[in-house]
């Protein structure tokens, strides 16, 4: 059986569509496949209302006040999706991959349940309450902070874990685990990259908000945890001029200087920052820059030659390319980022109920290194999840290339 056969519950595929169900030229690949695993059964693709069983007796087989064995009921995993509101457009591919990962696990006797939270925090604890109510034994998703906190709500309440997609760090714990590539991840894998190449001084440029607070918490945890010294952070306001901000971190560098600046800024606003430095005294090289993993996918900003071999963390490119062409075979095209963070949570997922009974509470691996769509990962205590990240620098007018390969923390030398 192949992943576009999948249906939780059936509709029509495509964006007015259910994200579950495939076009009819989708269904011609993987054939061979299909045909093969159509022998096997798996249970999991079973349509919804019907037996996980596929045979049915010719004729009865059992004596007079006997009963035929009963079914055994699927196991129900809830995945929580924008299918309405203003992220829709996500919805369908997450879906898809959220059922490619159950396709890749062999999983038997498991049901994801889509549930629509309409982007809000209101439709999301509904969305909650209404998985519960149907014997959800997990919950995956959903997308953002907001929605998170008030679907954990309902589900701290009933023992149900809940593996988000958000990567804000302050909805892990309790029950809740955060699946989107966190600030604190990246700056960490660029810290540990700063300490291989010798660099010993470490600097932060950020737009005072979440993020920019986010990136200087976990620079200044990072670099006393590595030994290195106290970092150089400045933080400004919006639409406070770069050229003011640069000379700002100029003068806190003082003439040690740093070897490693990091730039919390995304397109247009890291460009313009990364040109400010210069006029300021600050030199790129020697000092290197870095940036977070959205640059991986802003051409706009190999135009700039100051950033011109910045680090960016990044997933592991042989995992995420795997997963992107098992994709693109199965729904006839490439999946957008975040889709990775629904067949990793997926995948987490379908190990806490694998081979339970559905009325089993879900038991998670909390600890053991799992594989999934941008490699390595490990589920914490505390809610967060620990990923592999590569290291890759900017490439003028070619695609970043990895400088230092994927390590999941905790491993030797990590």
């Amino acid at each position: 059986m192949d992943p576009r056969q999948f249906r939780a519950p059936a509709r029509s595929p495509r964006p007015a569509a259910s994200p579950v169900s495939l076009s009819r030229r989708g269904l011609s690949r993987l054939g061979a496949v299909s045909a093969l695993l159509a022998l096997v059964g798996l249970a999991a693709c079973a349509p919804q209302g019907h037996s996980p069983y596929y045979g049915r007796q010719a004729a009865p087989l059992f004596g007079q006040g006997m009963q035929a064995p009963q079914p055994i009921p699927a196991t129900k995993v809830a995945i929580l999706l924008p299918k309405s509101g203003p992220q829709a457009a996500l919805a369908p591919a997450m879906m898809n991959a959220a059922t490619l990962a159950l396709f890749d696990s062999g999983v038997r006797g498991v049901e994801l349940v889509p549930h629509d939270t309409s982007g809000s925090s209101g439709g999301a604890s509904e969305a909650a309450r209404a998985a519960l109510a149907e014997g959800a034994r997990v919950m995956i998703g959903p997308l953002t902070g907001t929605e998170t906190a008030s679907a954990a709500s309902q589900a701290r309440a009933s023992g149900v874990p809940v593996l988000a997609f958000t990567n804000d760090v302050g909805q892990g714990g309790n029950g809740v685990w955060v699946f989107g590539v966190t600030p604190e991840q990246q700056v960490r894998r660029l810290v540990a990259a700063a300490r291989t190449a010798g660099i010993g001084r470490i600097g932060l440029a950020a737009p005072d908000g979440a993020f920019g607070r986010q990136l200087s918490t976990a620079l200044r945890n990072a670099t006393r945890e590595a030994g290195l010294p106290p970092p150089v952070v400045v933080t400004y306001p919006t639409g406070a001029s770069r050229s003011q901000a640069a000379g700002q971190l100029a003068a806190q560098a003082g003439p040690e200087g740093l070897g490693l600046l990091i730039l919390g800024e995304s397109g247009t606003q890291a460009r313009d920052m990364a040109a400010a430095l210069g006029g300021a005294g600050l030199a790129t090289p020697p000092m290197r820059l870095g940036g977070h993993s959205l640059w991986i996918g802003d051409a706009a900003l190999t135009t700039e030659p100051v950033l011109m071999g910045a680090w960016v963390p990044g997933p592991d490119p042989v995992s995420r390319n795997s997963f992107e062409a098992r994709y693109q075979a199965a729904f006839g095209e490439r999946p957008p980022r975040l889709a990775a963070t629904a067949y990793d949570a997926t995948a987490a997922a379908l190990r806490s109920v694998h081979g339970g009974n559905p009325a089993t509470p879900a038991q998670l691996p909390v600890g053991e290194p799992l594989q999934g769509a941008d490699g390595a990962f490990r589920l914490l205590p505390d809610g967060q999840v620990q990923r592999a990240l590569a290291v890759y620098a900017l490439t003028p007018g070619a695609e970043p290339h990895m400088v230092e390969p994927p390590v999941l923390p905790g491993t030797a030398g990590f």
